[in-house]
């Protein structure tokens, strides 16, 4: 079974190795069907594609386990990025090592990386965290626990909350440093760094769309200091 990192926005950051694996497999499981039919035609890529999403992933693992237990070889891709990274797939993968298959990590674009990078905040730890909860209290008991940690914290957030989040980061973390990523890879990516309330200043309403990532700067010494 073969884990395939799909492209995030720009279809040029997809690497070949994925683009051999997806026309050699039997079989592609596909978080969103259409969405994958519409880069594998990209590509001139003709492949059985089956779903697999969040409601019906766990119906879904015993055919795909009979199936590789079969002999045959199976691709898992989702919408964009690595499968099984805040998407679709890790059931599936505990499922797999757990009868003694083979899984396969085909490396490629990532959300979670590309904001690091550009944020400009410490990238020697960081705690992926996944999506914010939707809920304000909720949201907002885990940020103040987060706030207590000393590195980088990288979260994904939804457009239609950023707006809510920027403000309970405001009263959280105060004057320490935030990036704001959104559109990573597309036409329109856009890098907003600076406190979080400069960085919710600075989104204009029509820029609260698309994917969001959100890098937040840990608890180091200096900025215990600032805060004494």
């Amino acid at each position: 079974m073969f884990l395939v990192a799909t492209p995030i926005g720009n279809l040029e950051d997809v690497t070949t190795r994925a683009l051999r694996v997806l026309r050699e497999v039997d079989l592609v499981a596909a978080e969103d069907t259409r969405r994958t039919r519409r880069l594998l035609d990209h590509f001139g890529i003709v492949a059985t594609l089956v779903s697999l999403f969040e409601h019906n992933e766990r119906s879904r693992i015993s055919g795909i386990i009979a199936r590789l237990n079969d002999g045959q070889s199976v691709a898992v891709v989702t919408d964009a990025g690595s499968p099984g990274i805040a998407d679709p797939g890790f059931p599936l993968v505990r499922a797999a090592v757990a009868e003694g298959l083979r899984v396969e990590s085909i490396p490629g674009p990532s959300a979670v990386l590309a904001a690091l990078q550009v944020s400009g905040l410490p990238t020697d730890a960081f705690t992926f965290v996944g999506f914010l909860p939707v809920k304000h209290g909720a949201r907002r008991r885990l940020l103040e626990e987060y706030s207590e940690r000393r590195e980088t914290i990288v979260a994904f957030e939804s457009p239609h909350r950023i707006d809510r989040c920027l403000e309970d980061l405001e009263a959280v973390w105060q004057e320490r440093p935030i990036a704001l990523a959104r559109e990573l890879t597309k036409i329109h990516e856009q890098v907003l760094r600076g406190s979080a309330r400069e960085v919710r200043a600075a989104l204009r309403e029509d820029q609260k769309r698309g994917e969001i990532v959100l890098v937040l700067g840990g608890r180091t010494r200096a900025s215990r200091a600032a805060e004494a």
